[in-house]
Formats: structure tokens, C-alpha cells, sequence
């Protein structure tokens, strides 16, 4: 048994209308404090299911990680920067899931070349894939740029390598179907609460004044990458890929303690960060039961959709707008400028062909 399914005929009915309320301050507060839905073990069995997870050794990965194992995943690919780090936690997993395999790649998401060959490394060694879980992010405080590419590390990390990273999955989680026995992969790509709040200026490209070191804040370079992840991605599943084929969903975990997403942050944004967790953050536990939500609760009802608090929940307002179809398209064109050397363009055309 792998996916819970459920009726949800009417699930999607009035999303545009609740988008408005979900960027309120009030919609924030009802997401944080909606109650964790159970995941009873003997609901899912997860026995021969291979899933990749990016960022898996530390936080809310590791968390989900654990808890896939707990329903009986098989094959576990942790996606990690740091070796030594990787193989301590999986140490840890292969101790409590002794049956289990766990795996330990390297992917270092301020790498091209890194993300490539994780994806080619996926497409060659594994023979199926169930679940890919992309969590890989950061907040940095400091403007920093990566060396190699020249981009600024927040755009790269939370937006560039993860879009590339999920196009090039998209084909490879596709021809692998057949090994799941017909039931289509699920490829979610992991947003944030911002995004309901966050604002990107229109009618401006999006990708340059992330360059600027004066432009963004620290925290409105995390909320405006994700918020550029969530319409591209929601982009790439409504046009370009059939819920047929790969299920291609967005998952938030919420405002969540313990995590290492502000390891890049500095001492004052770091504080409040956490007065603000002790007040209204999820546990680990409970945040990462969104992840599986997204993965092993839905079918194509959640494709292109944002998987929040146990349920499907809706995109940003601006995703509704003409203005936010404009945006998109910006959006995507300066995206598919930016990863041409990967031949996306290339294999978006055949993904939708085929």
C-alpha cells in the first residue's frame, strides 16, 4: 500500500478565493495552529519505495527521512553537501531502520555541475524512484556570491539549482514509472509560508536586483526565492508535465523549531527568529508530517499545487492576477535564459511532446 487516497472532489473549488485570506496575518495564525493529522503506521506501507530527499541530514529532511523509514521506505537516497555530515545521520537511520537502505549522495546546491550529476546519478543507479523530496535551503544574511556561477547564494540555493534540479528530475521520474507499477512519481518541491506575504516589484526582471547587495533584504532574498519557486514551479506542472506522468507538487511545513535554515543568518535575525518560534513554531515532528502529506496523501488533485497544513491549499494571490500571469512569464523566460547551458528549453519540449 502507498498513497492514502481520499475524496476531494471539492478541494480546489474556491482556492483563488481563499488566497487573499491566506496572505492576512490571521490566515498565517489559523495555518500555524491547525492540528497535525496523524499518519498511523499501519496506513501506509512504504515496503519496496525508494525516495530522494535533498537536505535530508540535519532538520526537517532528516525528520521526514525518519519518518518515511518508520512506514517501511526501502531505499532512502539522502541528497547532502557534506559528506561527514551525511554519513552521521545516516548512521543514526541505519540504526533505528536496520532493514532499511540509506544511501548518501552528494548534490551541493551552489553547484551547476553538483546538481547535474546528482540528477544523472538518480537516472543511472536508482530503478525506480517513488518520492523526490527537494528541502535543500538557506537564509544568508551576508550578501554573498558563488564564485563559479557569479549568482547571489539565496537566488541560487532556494531558486536557481532547485528549479534546475526539478526539471531535470521531471524526465527521469517519468521513465521510471513503470517501476512504480503505473502509479505516477511525486516530485515536491518545498515552498514557504512567505510566499503568501512576500511581493516581487512587477513589471521589472527578477533575477538582477537579487545581485544588488543594497536592493533585498536578507529575509526578503529568502521570501522573494521562494516566492519565484512556487510560480515557476506551479508553471511547470500546469503546462508542462502531466499529473500522468509525474505528480509535480509544491509542500510547506510551516514556521518549524529545530530547523537549520537560518545557519546563515546573522546574530540579531537569528534572535528574533527564534522568540518567534517559541511563540508559534511547529515541532520538527510536525512539520515534516507535511512533507509526507504532500507525497502520500494526494493524487493529481495537488499537481502544480501547494501542499500546506494538511491539505491543498491555494497559490499566492498574484498567481490568480493577469498581473501574475506577466510575472510568470518573466519569471520563466529569465529562468530558462539563466539554465540554457542544461538544455532545459530542450527537455521541457520533450517532456510536454512525450
Amino acid at each position: 500500500m502507498g498513497h492514502i487516497t481520499k475524496d476531494t472532489s471539492s478541494m480546489s473549488a474556491n482556492l483563488q478565493k481563499q488566497a487573499a485570506y491566506e496572505g492576512t496575518f490571521s490566515g498565517f495564525l489559523a495555518r500555524q495552529f491547525t492540528r497535525p493529522k496523524a499518519f498511523p503506521l499501519e496506513d501506509v506501507d512504504l515496503k519496496g519505495h525508494v525516495a530522494v530527499m535533498t537536505g535530508a541530514n540535519v532538520g526537517l529532511g532528516f525528520e521526514a527521512a525518519r519518518q518515511l523509514l518508520a512506514r517501511g521506505l526501502t531505499h532512502l537516497v539522502m541528497g547532502v553537501r557534506s559528506q561527514a555530515k551525511g554519513d552521521a545521520a545516516a548512521a543514526a537511520l541505519r540504526k533505528e531502520f536496520p532493514g532499511a537502505t540509506v544511501a548518501v549522495w552528494i548534490v551541493d546546491m551552489e553547484s551547476y555541475a553538483s546538481v547535474q550529476a546528482f540528477a544523472r546519478r538518480c537516472d543511472a543507479e536508482l530503478p525506480r524512484i517513488d518520492y523526490a523530496i527537494l528541502n535543500a535551503g538557506l537564509i544568508q544574511t551576508e550578501f554573498t556570491t558563488n564564485e563559479a556561477t557569479g549568482r547571489e547564494v539565496t537566488l541560487l540555493v532556494n531558486f536557481l539549482s532547485t528549479v534546475l534540479l526539478t526539471v531535470l528530475l521531471v524526465p527521469v521520474l517519468k521513465a521510471k514509472k513503470k517501476a512504480t507499477g503505473g502509479r505516477p512519481p511525486v516530485l515536491s518541491v518545498v515552498s514557504s509560508d512567505v510566499v503568501y506575504s512576500d511581493g516581487v516589484p512587477l513589471h521589472q526582471p527578477v533575477l538582477p536586483p537579487f545581485q544588488d547587495p543594497k536592493a533585498i533584504s536578507s529575509m526578503g532574498k529568502y521570501g522573494r526565492s521562494k516566492l519565484l519557486l512556487t510560480l515557476f514551479v506551479a508553471r511547470l506542472a500546469t503546462e508542462y508535465v502531466s499529473p500522468d506522468d509525474v505528480i509535480v507538487n509544491l509542500s510547506n511545513p510551516g514556521a518549524t523549531g529545530g530547523t537549520a535554515l537560518f545557519r546563515g543568518g546573522g546574530v540579531v535575525v537569528k534572535a528574533v527568529l527564534a522568540v518567534m518560534q517559541v511563540l508559534l513554531a511547529r515541532t520538527l515532528e510536525s512539520g515534516a508530517s507535511n512533507y509526507l502529506d504532500a507525497v502520500l496523501s494526494y493524487g493529481s488533485e495537488s499537481h502544480g499545487g501547494f501542499v500546506s497544513d494538511w491539505a491543498v491549499k491555494p497559490l499566492p494571490q498574484i498567481w490568480y492576477q493577469p498581473e501574475g500571469h506577466e510575472l510568470t512569464d518573466r519569471i520563466w523566460t529569465e529562468t530558462m535564459e539563466e539554465l540554457s547551458f542544461a538544455g532545459l528549453p530542450t527537455i521541457l519540449k520533450d517532456v510536454k511532446r512525450n
